[in-house]
């Protein structure tokens, strides 16, 4: 059984998605970001950066693994899904996987920060992380035209990764028009059954691919209260 401590963000889909894709059985342990759950002491010891997703897995004597990303790679190992074994067929995965965590996560979340979160609007800082989020996704686009998943012909946990964070370019600010082959990838992970249930954990509203207006000043003023912390 693994425990999973998260909370209704791209990174924390990117856990329960996975987690759902390889079937392994798993315990939701809600965080409250905005009463800074994730800071407490306890938590701390699971994960030292304070920051969710975390894992622990008591098949492996209440083993913990902490970065979103080292938690796809850890499923995937342990379970011999969604990461090929060739070593190029791999390279390739792990590639991808390093391009969400280095560029579209960063990127988009310095846009979340300046275009909806900060206390005021500053606007070379909204199109510079705007702009280039802009650009990966261009850089996706390309690579979508190539092959049908990121990774090769087969879907991996890059796409999982990849997509957990894409798919709230409204949230960001950021156009996807013109990007056709990014789209119709968008579209099939969206369509997969494992990926559908992974985004309704934990179970609330997902405020981000589709904001309303009351939506939207919720989440902020919780946000608000931890951005600066």
């Amino acid at each position: 059984m693994i425990d999973l401590y998260t909370a209704a963000t791209p990174n924390g889909w990117k856990a329960s998605v996975m987690l759902e894709e390889v079937e392994l059985p798993y315990t939701v342990k809600t965080l409250n970001l905005s009463n800074l759950d994730q800071k407490q002491a306890w938590f701390l010891k699971i994960n030292p950066n304070g920051r969710i997703p975390a894992i622990v897995d008591h098949d492996e004597k209440e083993f913990a693994v902490f970065e979103s990303g080292a938690i796809l790679l850890y499923l995937a190992e342990k379970t011999g899904m969604l990461l090929p074994q060739g070593t190029k067929a791999r390279s390739r995965v792990i590639q991808w996987l390093m391009f969400q965590m280095g560029g579209i996560g960063p990127m988009m979340g310095q846009a979340n920060i300046f275009y909806r979160y900060w206390h005021e609007k500053y606007e070379p800082a909204i199109e510079r992380y705007q702009n280039e989020a802009r650009r990966l996704f261009g850089v996706l686009d390309a690579r979508l035209g190539e092959t049908e998943w990121l990774g090769g012909p087969d879907y991996s946990i890059a796409d999982i990764a990849n997509w957990c964070w894409v798919r709230t370019h409204r949230w960001s600010g950021v156009p996807i028009e013109g990007l056709d082959h990014l789209q119709r990838w968008m579209t099939a992970v969206a369509a997969r059954p494992a990926a559908q249930r992974g985004i309704a954990v934990p179970a609330k509203p997902d405020t981000l691919s589709e904001p309303t207006e009351e939506d939207s000043r919720r989440m902020i003023e919780n946000i608000r209260k931890t951005v600066q912390r």
